[in-house]
């Protein structure tokens, strides 16, 4: 939406002659004889112009003030060609043609000449903020001199300069303060940046070609330079150092071309020259305007429709509210950019300046369309109430009636003074002036007021004040005074029925829309909120000096919120009437106003101002964020924040939508004790209810029908842990005991007691008892013998019985030992003996304490105190009803002195001491059978030790051994077995529970004995693996096979590739020149994980076993080196499979032929016969076999070829007789039919096959072959076996488990009902495909 800049005035070409200043002007022209200007300028007053005539060596001067003309001989005989007036100074600097210099003081008459500062003509230059001139010459150099004409820098050029600017360049270095950058645009094309701090480094910055010709350029903002080029582009660059060459802006909004740019510092505006060519080639020109904050967005377009010949120049005032644009054909065109910012609210309408001469009545809320009033002067000021609206200047105001025909003029008044501000409400007006307030009717029909109620002036004569500000509402008229006064006029009386006296002058004054509370501002720039029903007076905290007004909330639910706001910032207040704590006022938070926005409306959070331009727009306030906000959308984090914001704008209902959202405990118990701090009993219950807290929802359903509001206040506060509001609120109430109540549920007894003499002197006693208790507990003996003799009665008597306790115990405590004594053991409560027992035993009066214990039944604290008191006697009378170990052991102890054994042991017993029953036993009773049976029980160390001396005593070294390892005393076994021989023994008894040091130890020994194979077994167990590696190696023959595998063993674990390869060596017969069985060096390579290398063996022990015909043993090796390295993830070696492949066809073939399956066993024995020299034992059988097996199963061809075979020379005569003739026969009449193998299709790629190919010709996969037929598989008719996880066809692996009971692969037991079909075979053929 643009914004539209309105036109003040046009001079035009022949309206020169009509102006007074131009008029002026051309007079002046006239009368100097000057036809051509080369250049002007005025100084910085404004007071004098210098005017420089083409082919002249002299300066005109004219003064406005009295039109008087002067003129300055510049004493150079070249002409001048360039004039500049300093920015700060009385200083006028010339130039010449030739490239001298003459600067000019005004005030002192001085001249300076400088001669040759350039030696072509200068053209152009910049005065900077310190006094510094630069100028630009045709000699293509710059020159930077001060005010004396000295020369500071100099710099050469690649071309001619022009528009030379002065300006601060960002730099990451702290720069000197003032303008020390000078930019030159150079040949129209780059832009040349000098910076006297680093005169060494300027900086020339070039254009994409497409821009065009630089045609303008401003410096503006914090070093940034926005560039005009003539092709309709503009370019904004940053000076940092950082960021210079880049373009932070670039633009094509003027698509034909650009003439010239300006920039308005204060309204933080661009302008910018357009030149437009229609479809139609009609020619017309815009004055864009942009938003520094935001280029991208245009704020507005002018148009310009009667210009022809083009646009020239254009320049905004210092504070930005008018624009003068010049024209080729010699207009002067001005614009109003900004309006005074006037307006005015009543309820929800408003009232504002939209241009000089219009007000504008606006009421977006209730949905009215706004209404535009022609005013006949551009007013001052704008008041609006429901029904009229009055505008005014100095003295004078109009006033207009808003109704559904229209608006209408309704009076002129004149008052008696100059306007300050106005208010108008339903009937009357009040003005402003020279510290008065005229109150009188608006409406011009005056017989429906009385007459007496038709005006009224304050103050009243004898009321010597000044009125400084004032305000209406329906019913009432609201002013401050500069001596602190804020009165209430209330209109249905006609009289002041209210007034406040503050401490100083009250400078504003805000009331809100009922009149009921008032914000006022004093001459301290303080603020507070004053409710004129009870005169309460709150401070407003946080209250800014600059606040320039206060609007309340207008919204019917959310009446006690308000905001005060500066110039660019909205502070959110809330007024909290009813709470536990009183009435007071919060700062919720602020916002911050867009640039040049005056508040005139608030409404449900939402902040209408007026802008400059003559518009309104809406600011939704931070501080309401929460009604914007969809829940579903925000983070837990921000829910948090709008809770915050919901619960202190009492905003209850956004506040629960909040809490669903977040779903957590937290925000529920914010909002709960948001609730009762408020007192929303309703509310809180509700909120308890869904947090699922069961006491506070029944405690609020006890007091929410309570209507006394002190009363329910405490109650609340109490909730909230403030006692002592809550006791204040509770004695100011209908109910003051509940004060009592809850200092007596909190355990406050002294305020209790306090309490307690107010209220209800009968409590006393009871609180008393309590106090006591608590007194007790923390030490306090005196104090609290005094409450409990303070708590009897007399009258109650489990309450006295209670207090006669504690005075039993106090007076212990205190010393009176006699007393405390007899008053315990005449009272009924045995716990009362116990208690006062334990006291005299902790003050060491055991006698006393122990009658006590014993009266009280406590036998075996009785029994501990006769012992303390060495009463024996005492002791074993009680001993019977004694349960203690530690009294039993006391007792033994005593019967062991006077040397009753036997009872000592028993005691020992009862008090389970189990060393010294043991140690009785041995010694003693000369029961070592009995000693050993409760070592053995109770695993006791130092009886173990007892018991393994007295076995050592009677040369018994094997259960010395044991029951000293039992006592972990292993160096004193150790030593008893190095010396007895008896190591065998020691080592079985300390298994897997010793130490390393004591496996060292007995490795040792064996070692030095020469018992390898032990000494390596206790080394490894040590962890020195290549000391026991050793010792296994030395082992005798006849215990090779367990040192072997042990050595293995200890090598797997040791992980240490020297010993491994020792081991290798040795295994492989490198050290002894004699080669180990291979199947040690496949468990060796095993234990290293070396399943690879395991893999290799593996082949050669089974090329081994069946090269010596072991078919069934190299078909277990392969199976099982086939199976570990599945399980390790390892590809399968292609020999492997092939072996495995190979010799399980073999093995299927004993099986169909058991079967009678002779078709099946042929082509497994064609399989094998093909691959007959894997079988170099059973050649000839092997041969044979097939031969008579095909015979069988029709396949007489492949008979033929196999008999063919055996007719070779070498395995003619190894053939069976029984066999051999028929062979012979076969060879010598062959029959060539062969059944024709049935072919299914391959589970790659479905291409059809004979079924025994395991080698597929369409996708050259090799084929997962079936472990019960041998065939390859086939997708719809796959099954696995659940124990080696082999495939297999279904149908045929049910069939063979019909009459076999194991797997033909795994040879594990398997039933029949465990094999399940596979539907989806696809992992297997990618795992088959992963093994390849």
């Amino acid at each position: 939406m643009f914004v539209s800049f309105q036109r003040v005035f046009t001079l035009s070409e022949k309206s020169w002659s009509g102006s007074l200043t131009a008029g002026l002007l051309i007079s002046l022209f006239r009368e100097l004889k000057v036809m051509n200007c080369v250049s002007l300028d005025w100084d910085k007053d404004g007071d004098i112009l210098a005017v420089l005539a083409e082919k002249s060596s002299s300066v005109y001067l004219w003064d406005a003030n009295v039109n008087k003309t002067s003129q300055l001989d510049s004493g150079m005989k070249d002409q001048m060609s360039f004039l500049l007036w300093s920015k700060t100074g009385p200083l006028l600097a010339v130039g010449t043609s030739k490239g001298n210099l003459l600067i000019y003081n005004q005030q002192t008459s001085r001249k300076i000449p400088v001669l040759g500062k350039h030696t072509k003509k200068i053209t152009c230059g910049c005065w900077s903020s310190q006094n510094l001139l630069a100028l630009g010459s045709e000699d293509r150099s710059i020159t930077i001199s001060n005010h004396e004409g000295d020369t500071i820098r100099q710099t050469s050029v690649r071309a001619d300069p022009a528009d030379v600017q002065f300006s601060v360049m960002k730099t990451d270095e702290r720069s000197s303060p003032g303008e020390s950058t000078v930019s030159v645009a150079l040949g129209k094309k780059t832009l040349f940046l000098f910076n006297l701090n680093d005169p060494d480094n300027p900086i020339e910055l070039a254009f994409q070609q497409r821009y065009g010709n630089i045609i303008s350029y401003r410096w503006y903002g914090d070093g940034y330079i926005m560039i005009g080029f003539s092709h309709g582009y503009f370019v904004v660059i940053s000076t940092h150092i950082r960021e210079i060459g880049q373009e932070l802006f670039q633009a094509h909004n003027h698509k034909d071309s650009l003439t010239s740019i300006a920039i308005s510092q204060s309204l933080n505006k661009a302008a910018s020259f357009v030149k437009i060519n229609d479809l139609k080639d009609f020619i017309f020109f815009l004055i864009k305007i942009h938003d520094l904050t935001d280029l991208k967005e245009m704020y507005a377009i002018v148009t310009l429709d009667e210009e022809t010949k083009g646009l020239d120049q254009m320049c905004w005032t210092d504070d930005g509210q008018l624009l003068a644009v010049s024209s080729q054909q010699g207009s002067l065109h001005v614009f109003l950019t900004k309006l005074p910012i006037l307006g005015d609210s009543s309820g929800t309408r408003i009232a504002y300046l939209t241009s000089l001469l219009e007000v504008t009545v606006d009421n977006q809320v209730e949905g009215e369309s706004p209404v535009a009033i022609a005013v006949e002067v551009e007013p001052s000021f704008i008041a609006v109430g429901p029904y009229h609206v009055a505008v005014g200047m100095n003295n004078r105001a109009w006033f207009y009636a808003l109704g559904d025909g229209g608006v209408e003029r309704v009076k002129d008044t004149e008052y008696l003074g100059t306007v300050a501000s106005m208010c108008l409400n339903c009937d009357y007006a009040a003005a402003l002036f020279e510290g008065k307030v005229q109150l009188h009717v608006i409406d011009g029909d005056e017989q429906v007021v009385q007459e007496d109620r038709q005006t009224k002036l304050f103050p009243e004569p004898d009321q010597k004040y000044r009125i400084l500000s004032h305000a209406l509402t329906s019913e009432f008229l609201y002013y401050g005074t500069d001596t602190g006064l804020i009165q209430c006029f209330y209109f249905e009386d006609w009289q002041s029925v209210n007034e406040y006296r503050h401490t100083v002058g009250v400078r504003k004054v805000f009331p809100d829309p009922n009149g009921t509370r008032l914000v006022f501002i004093d001459e301290k720039s303080d603020s507070f909120l004053y409710c004129p029903v009870n005169d309460s007076v709150f401070e407003i905290p946080d209250f800014s000096p600059a606040i320039k007004g206060v609007l309340w909330e207008n919204w019917f639910s959310n009446k006690g919120v308000f905001v005060a706001y500066e110039e660019d910032k909205v502070y959110t207040y809330a007024f909290h009437k009813d709470t536990i704590q009183g009435s007071k006022v919060i700062l919720v938070g602020a916002t911050k106003l867009p640039f040049s926005h005056k508040p005139l409306l608030l409404h449900n959070g939402e902040l209408t101002c007026q802008t400059q331009s003559g518009k309104i727009n809406s600011v939704v306030l931070n501080t309401h964020s929460f009604l914007n906000n969809p829940h579903s959308d925000t983070s837990k984090d921000k829910l948090q924040w709008l809770l915050q914001q919901a619960v202190m704008l009492k905003r209850f209902s956004d506040a629960w939508n909040i809490c669903k959202a977040l779903n957590r405990s937290e925000a529920w118990g914010e909002l709960g004790r948001a609730c009762l701090h408020h007192m929303e009993v309703e509310l809180a219950i509700r909120v308890y209810r869904m947090m699922g807290n069961v006491g506070m929802v029944m405690s609020l359903e006890d007091i929410k029908g309570i209507e006394d509001q002190n009363l329910l206040a405490g109650h609340l506060a109490m909730f909230c842990n403030d006692y002592n509001r809550a006791q204040d609120l509770y004695l100011t109430s209908s109910y003051p005991m509940a004060a009592l109540e809850m200092r007596r549920d909190l355990q406050h007894w002294d305020s209790a007691l306090q309490l307690a003499k107010r209220l209800d002197p009968d409590e006393i006693p009871f609180i008393s008892k309590e106090y006591a208790i608590q007194l007790e507990f923390v030490g306090d003996y005196t104090n609290a013998l005094a409450h409990y003799e303070k708590g009897i009665t007399g009258n109650n008597k489990d309450h006295d019985e209670s207090c006669l306790a504690g005075v039993a115990r106090m007076s212990i405590r205190m010393g009176d030992i006699r007393r405390g004594a007899n008053q315990a053991i005449k009272h009924p409560s045995r716990a009362l003996k116990k208690d006062c027992g334990a006291i005299l035993e902790s003050m060491k009066q055991y006698s006393e304490a122990a009658q006590l214990y014993e009266k009280g039944q406590y036998y075996d604290k009785a029994a501990s105190v006769y012992i303390r008191c060495k009463n024996w006697a005492k002791v074993g009378e009680l001993l019977p009803h004694v349960t203690s170990p530690k009294i039993h052991l006391q007792y033994a102890k005593a019967k062991e002195v006077d040397g009753k054994y036997k009872e000592a042991a028993m005691a020992y017993e009862s008090a389970r001491d189990w060393d010294n029953v043991i140690r009785i036993l041995l010694e003693h009773l000369n029961s070592p059978e009995e000693a050993v049976r409760i070592v053995r029980e109770t695993q006791s160390i130092e009886g173990a030790k007892m018991v393994a001396r007295f076995f050592l005593r009677l040369s018994d070294y094997g259960s010395a051994i044991q029951f000293l390892v039992l006592s972990r005393c292993s160096d004193e076994a150790f030593q008893l077995a190095q010396q007895h021989g008896q190591m065998e023994v020691y080592a079985d008894i300390i298994g897997s529970e010793a130490t390393i040091e004591d496996y060292q130890s007995i490795a040792l020994y064996f070692e030095g004995e020469k018992n390898h194979l032990q000494a390596g077994k206790f080394f490894q167990k040590c962890g020195q693996y290549s000391r026991a590696l050793k010792h296994f190696l030395k082992c005798p023959s006849s215990d090779d096979s367990l040192s072997i595998e042990m050595a293995i063993e200890t090598v797997g674990e040791a992980k240490d590739e020297a010993l491994t390869n020792q081991l290798i060596d040795y295994l492989m017969g490198e050290s002894d020149g004699m080669p180990k069985d291979a199947k040690y060096l496949f468990r060796l390579y095993m234990a290293l994980k070396q399943f690879r290398e395991a893999a290799r063996t593996a082949i050669i022990i089974a090329r081994e076993e069946q090269s010596a015909g072991n078919y069934r043993n190299a078909h277990d090796v392969l199976f099982s080196m086939y199976a570990e390295l599945q399980t390790q993830h390892i590809k399968i070696p292609a020999e492997m499979a092939t072996n495995l492949m190979i010799l399980h066809s073999y093995i299927l073939v004993k099986i169909h032929v058991k079967r009678g399956d002779h078709l099946k066993g042929a082509r497994m024995l064609i399989r094998v016969s093909n691959n007959i020299s894997r079988f170099p034992s059973h050649i000839v059988p092997i041969l044979t076999s097939a031969v008579i097996e095909c015979h069988r199963a029709g396949l007489r061809n492949s008979a033929f070829s196999f008999a063919s075979m055996l007719m070779r020379p070498e395995y003619r005569n190894k053939i069976d007789l029984k066999y051999k003739k028929k062979i012979e026969a076969m060879v010598r009449r062959p029959d060539t039919s062969e059944v024709e193998e049935e072919s299914s299709p391959c589970p790659y790629c479905g291409f059809s096959l004979p079924d025994c190919e395991l080698l597929c010709p369409g996708c050259k996969n090799s084929l997962p072959y079936c472990i019960a037929t041998g065939r390859h598989m086939v997708k719809e008719d796959w099954c696995v076996c659940p124990l080696c996880d082999f495939p297999a066809l279904y149908s045929e692996f049910t069939q063979l488990l019909e009459t076999e009971s194991v797997c033909p692969m795994c040879s594990e037991p398997l039933n029949v009902s465990e094999v399940k079909k596979t539907s989806d075979c696809s992992r297997y053929l990618q795992q088959d495909q992963l093994e390849r």
